[in-house]
């Protein structure tokens, strides 16, 4: 797991700027919120906010990413008064919680800008439970919101856009539909049913902290398309929370909020999140669990207790998720898995004609953006995958399959990574063979992707030329996939 995390390709050091500049944004926002002379309630508020300002935007374009991150407080003001105003009224306050979770897993639908808002919305209703929000506070809360949102955007446009330079590949949202059919409706009702059996299922564990519960099943739904996915995704959530309370008994208990430790550890545990987010959800839950724990030392009631009912309310919503995927409007995992696989083989192809062009001289080619959006699809494949892949898996055939789809996926995507370092050289140049072994590529993807029964070409011998090579180790790996992706079952992609 370690040799995952660290080890995994970051092109463009696209992980660790994600990752730095998410320190300074959020340190930013919390200093903001001090010198404002905010409560220690607002400036958590601020840097949460500024966190979820900067985790969960991810629109294809700086203006997109603009202007979901200007809707934030037009969603996040009204779900924080209506989280605070009900504050003592539990039976109104927990039927609109469960609202807020429908509708945000329903956004989904509407792409990127759908997704981020969603998220913003249920977890500034969260933020609101965690601090214990009441009327009286609102006027500083929403100064701590807004000005947050107002830090990391100084922060994401201004002082650190590295977009500019490579855009941030966004994945397509899962496949669509109509009605019942679609999946984002079924995951809608399905997190409604869940959030619903871990609120009450909550309460009766604790009667004060019982939205952890409603916490765990919400964040396994999030960027999940199948049973399968959110299965394992549960499954790493508890994991995760388990190795975060031991690190929090080891580290954060000692501490009893000592403010300075505490506040570099805090800012270990942001960039931990940022960092591992894209590769390991196992890790990210970890250093969620360890600055939730810090959070509560500051706050002043962290204790072994406490983090006893942490695990505990984790496990009741993994749970409702579980319950929620295998009983109400299942969504299937094979074709969920097609789908990702087949986007990810045409990002191949547009990466490889980049390539080409790049080498035969053309000034507005550039292949970098393409890099960028496969090593994403591929992880989305990997995610899908995953419990096809885990060792719980009974079902040996498909597990060697899937396996071996994703190792010939990661050839291609080294191939890629390697003809793209190659085009990039001003000394490199463009032949005609270069041009055939594009097209092959071509013709592979659209046998791949199409169904076509054809024979897909596989070169005998690597030639000396670097981008050659890597074209043919490229065509190599396409033909390996055949065998593995034609004999997957063909299955809907949801069930009645």
């Amino acid at each position: 797991m370690l040799k995952r995390v660290f080890v995994a390709p970051d092109p463009g050091r696209a992980r660790l700027r994600f990752a730095a500049r998410a320190v300074l944004g959020i340190a930013l926002a919390v200093v903001g919120c001090e010198l404002a002379g905010q409560s220690l309630a607002g400036a958590v508020t601020g840097g949460l906010t500024a966190l979820l300002a900067l985790f969960t935007v991810a629109d294809a374009t700086v203006r997109g990413q603009a202007v979901t991150t200007a809707l934030l407080p037009a969603v996040g003001v009204p779900v924080l008064a209506a989280a605070a105003e009900l504050h003592a009224f539990p039976v109104a306050r927990d039927l609109v919680f469960l609202a807020v979770v429908g509708a945000g897993v329903y956004a989904r639908r509407w792409g990127p800008r759908g997704h981020s808002l969603g998220v913003f919305a249920f977890m500034t209703f969260f933020m609101a439970q965690f601090l214990h929000a009441v009327p009286a506070q609102l006027p500083g809360l929403y100064a701590a919101l807004l000005l947050s949102v107002l830090a990391a955007a100084v922060v994401r446009f201004g002082l650190w856009c590295y977009e500019r330079r490579l855009p941030p590949a966004v994945v397509p949202a899962p496949p669509g539909g109509t009605g019942l059919a679609r999946v984002t409706t079924r995951q809608a009702v399905q997190a409604l049913a869940g959030s619903g059996f871990a609120l009450a299922a909550g309460q009766l564990v604790s009667g004060q902290r019982w939205y952890w519960a409603v916490g765990a099943t919400w964040w396994v739904f999030v960027n999940t398309a199948s049973r399968g996915e959110t299965l394992v995704r549960g499954f790493r959530r508890v994991l995760g929370t388990v190795v975060g309370i031991g690190l929090g008994l080891l580290v954060a208990v000692p501490l009893h909020g000592a403010p300075l430790p505490t506040l570099v550890l805090l800012a270990v545990c942001v960039f931990g999140i940022f960092y591992t987010a894209a590769v390991s959800y196992t890790w990210m839950m970890l250093w969620v669990t360890l600055l939730a724990e810090l959070l509560y030392g500051l706050l002043g009631v962290l204790n072994p207790g406490l983090l006893a009912l942490r695990l505990a309310e984790t496990g009741v919503g993994a749970l409702g998720a579980a319950l929620a995927v295998l009983l109400v409007l299942p969504v299937t995992t094979h074709a969920t898995t097609d789908a990702w696989i087949q986007r990810a083989l045409r990002c191949v192809h547009a990466c490889t004609a980049e390539a080409a062009a790049r080498l035969a001289g053309s000034p507005t080619a550039d292949p970098a953006p393409r890099v960028a959006e496969l090593e994403g699809l591929l992880g989305r494949v990997r995610l899908s995958v995953a419990p096809l892949v885990h060792p719980l898996n009974p079902v040996l055939g498909r597990k060697r399959r899937a396996r071996r789809v994703l190792a010939l996926l990661d050839d291609c995507a080294r191939e890629i990574r390697g003809l793209v370092a190659v085009a990039a050289d001003p000394e490199a140049s463009h032949d005609a063979r270069l041009a055939a072994a594009c097209w092959r590529v071509e013709a592979a993807v659209e046998a791949l992707t199409e169904g076509g029964s054809g024979h897909l070409h596989r070169p005998a011998e690597t030639p000396a030329e670097p981008a050659l090579a890597h074209l043919h180790g490229l065509e190599r790996a396409l033909a390996e996939l055949a065998e593995p992706l034609r004999a997957r079952p063909v299955t809907p992609l949801v069930e009645a």
